[in-house]
């Protein structure tokens, strides 16, 4: 419903609820859009104003062209009206043609959509957990016996006029319930949009307890036959149905209804997100109000990208985002997309994957917030974020995005063997400044710092030993060096020691490495997480190929964040089968040391190295051989308990 013809139809809704030829109101009339306007001067509020290039009624307006505002200033003069309202603009739109013509924005709520790629009991459970699954689930029950579902085409309401007096008398208490002094759906709007051009694409929801009814709304169809809009609704709160949730147990309805008629997502208007996101929305675009008023003074235009940090590469200074990445904030869930050429025909696994992830970002950061560990990760916020394709493929990213050829970089094996081959690939000097200490946990900051490298790559846990390093001598490389600090914490779910995720906002030259293929067990889904200063991020985004985070697996990383406590329990039982298999093999007679280990794995060094990997090889266990890291050594990941008994007596025939 963004198309012109749309919207000049919802103005006709508009002026038939206001008894006038042209939309001229007070911005206090507009009820529960008052709250965006709240900060203005009382007068403002009361002052007549033309509402053009949209309508209050449509969650979103597109952005006016320069002659539709002219065409509003010219008419505004002719009534002698002095303010001019854009309601409803997307954020992510360009703005310019509003900021020229003196138009100020005003933040008000966002558009809340519901998008549904699949059933609606799994969609839901992946976005607000099995828990209030199983509330929605129990209200939409308890409703379903004693209340109507009845949809009425908005071209057959004049066969119902039973239903439109209801709809009328409910909007009219909802009216004076939100402090708006007109109901802007009554009679008169009510029969505009029934003769209107949406008259086909609308329906009027009706449910009723017995013979009253106690809710009616409106939804449309999209014009591109993909979703719906649920434009209004509204509830009579005094009758007893009405109090076992009945505007929830109607959305999961709807989301169903939509379901069932292949239907893609459910719009549910504008909102706030802390309250629309436990009703299944996961799309939010931010909304401002342009107003022309007295005594505003229009902003200063803002930048259109997020300027890059000082670390970048000279290259990555002077390109953008690449591709269909750098619109990524754009949505066109509601559009006809004829710009991609994918197939029409083969269904969802046709369209590209969504590029705007930057709800799924919120998600994480809230979820890892409340770990143990992960203070100060509550102050950082999607823009520190980008998901990446495995954490491995963070290493390269950034090593292309902020080292240049002949400057170096720093590992300190025994490490992750990657960071030095990408580091190679992209003719990257590699510097080796081996940990040192008996439990391999030391780091030569000297050495480090005397080679002065363009990155240094930690990694924290250590793989393949599983030790983690001293804080104190990390703070040091951060605060001693010229150049950036790169912690890959892909254990470190497991470890019991705090995260430096949270020291992000704090150091312009830190990111943090995560991954969800080890604890989170998504190691198929591909998916790694890049924190650092959003700077950084931008340099990152300007290098990543797009559409490497598939829809797929966005889905499945929703689904793992959002019900957790599994993965927590894993962690636990890991940890205790880590602590009893490094007993046991502590006092195993092929085993000359158990290295201490914060992971889900053990370092070992054997007696008889090669006798040992030969009899577990033909006993049919694979370990990682990492004796030419640290002679005699081999890495044991922790399996479960039949597994690890598999592997105790196998090394016991190896004796």
């Amino acid at each position: 419903m963004r198309r012109s013809a749309d919207i000049d139809a919802l103005q006709q809704v508009l002026s038939a609820a206001l008894g006038s030829r042209e939309p001229v109101c007070s911005l206090a009339q507009l009820g529960r859009d008052a709250d965006a306007f709240a900060a203005l001067d009382p007068a403002v509020l009361e002052r007549p104003t033309l509402v053009g290039g949209g309508s209050p009624y449509h969650p979103t307006s597109p952005v006016p062209a320069l002659h539709t505002l002219d065409e509003l200033a010219r008419r505004a003069d002719e009534l002698n009206v002095a303010q001019i309202l854009v309601p409803n603009v997307r954020r992510s739109d360009d703005t310019g043609a509003l900021r020229a013509a003196g138009l100020v924005p005003l933040a008000t709520e966002s558009e809340c959509v519901v998008r549904l790629p699949g059933e609606v009991d799994e969609v839901l459970r992946a976005r607000v957990g099995a828990g209030q699954l199983h509330d929605l689930r129990r209200h939409h029950h308890a409703l379903s016996c004693d209340v109507t579902w009845e949809r009425i085409p908005l071209t057959e309401l004049d066969g119902n006029p039973w239903a439109k007096d209801a709809f009328v008398e409910l909007h009219r208490c909802r009216t004076e319930r939100h402090g708006g002094q007109d109901n802007l759906y009554n009679a008169d709007a009510l029969d505009a949009l029934a003769h209107g051009s949406l008259a086909d694409r609308t329906e009027m929801l009706v449910r009723r307890s017995e013979k009253t009814v106690v809710q009616a709304g409106l939804i449309t169809t999209s014009h591109n036959g993909r979703g719906l809009y649920y434009l209004t609704q509204a509830i009579d709160h005094d009758d007893p149905a009405a109090r076992h949730n009945l505007h929830v147990a109607t959305l999961y309805e709807l989301y169903r209804h939509a379901r069932r008629s292949g239907l893609e997502w459910v719009h549910l208007g504008r909102g706030d997100a802390h309250r629309m996101r436990p009703l299944g929305a996961d799309l939010f675009v931010p909304l401002d109000h342009w107003l022309r008023a007295p005594g505003l003074a229009a902003p200063a235009a803002e930048g259109a990208e997020q300027a890059v940090s000082e670390f970048a590469a000279l290259p990555v200074t002077g390109v953008p985002v690449p591709g269909p990445a750098r619109f990524r904030q754009v949505p066109r869930f509601d559009t006809i997309d004829l710009s991609s050429n994918t197939s029409p025909f083969l269904g969802a696994a046709a369209e590209y994957p969504h590029l705007d992830t930057a709800e799924l970002a919120d998600t994480y950061l809230t979820t890892i917030s409340t770990l143990p560990g992960h203070d100060g990760v509550d102050a950082l916020s999607a823009d520190h974020l980008l998901f990446t394709s495995g954490a491995v493929d963070g290493v390269m990213l950034l090593l292309a995005a902020l080292a240049s050829p002949g400057e170096c970089v720093c590992v300190m094996p025994p490490t992750f063997p990657l960071y030095a081959h990408f580091a190679h690939l992209l003719r990257l000097p590699v510097v080796e400044v081996p940990l040192c200490g008996d439990d391999l946990s030391r780091l030569d900051t000297e050495g480090i710092l005397e080679a002065d490298p363009r990155v240094t790559i930690l990694c924290d846990p250590n793989n393949p030993v599983g030790t983690r390093l001293d804080p104190e001598q990390v703070h040091d490389l951060l605060v001693g060096g010229r150049g950036l600090v790169v912690i890959d914490e892909a254990y470190v779910e497991f470890s019991e020691k705090p995260s430096y995720a949270g020291l992000v906002e704090e150091h312009d030259n830190l990111i943090v490495l995560r991954t969800l293929s080890k604890a989170w067990g998504l190691a198929a889904a591909r998916c790694g997480i890049a924190l650092a200063q959003p700077g950084i991020v931008e340099a990152l985004r300007r290098v990543q190929v797009p559409f490497g985070f598939t829809n797929a697996s966005q889905h499945a990383v929703r689904d793992r964040l959002t019900n957790s406590r599994p993965v927590l329990d894993g962690i636990q039982r890991i940890r205790a089968e880590r602590d009893r298999m490094a007993s046991a093999l502590a006092e195993h007679p092929a085993v000359d040391r158990v290295f201490p280990s914060e992971t889900n794995f053990l370092f070992v060094r054997l007696h008889k190295h090669e006798r040992v990997m030969e009899q577990l090889r033909d006993a049919g266990i694979v370990v990682a051989d990492t004796g030419r890291a640290i002679p005699d050594t081999c890495r044991i990941t922790i399996g479960d308990r039949r597994a690890n008994t598999a592997l105790l007596d196998a090394l016991s025939s190896a004796v």
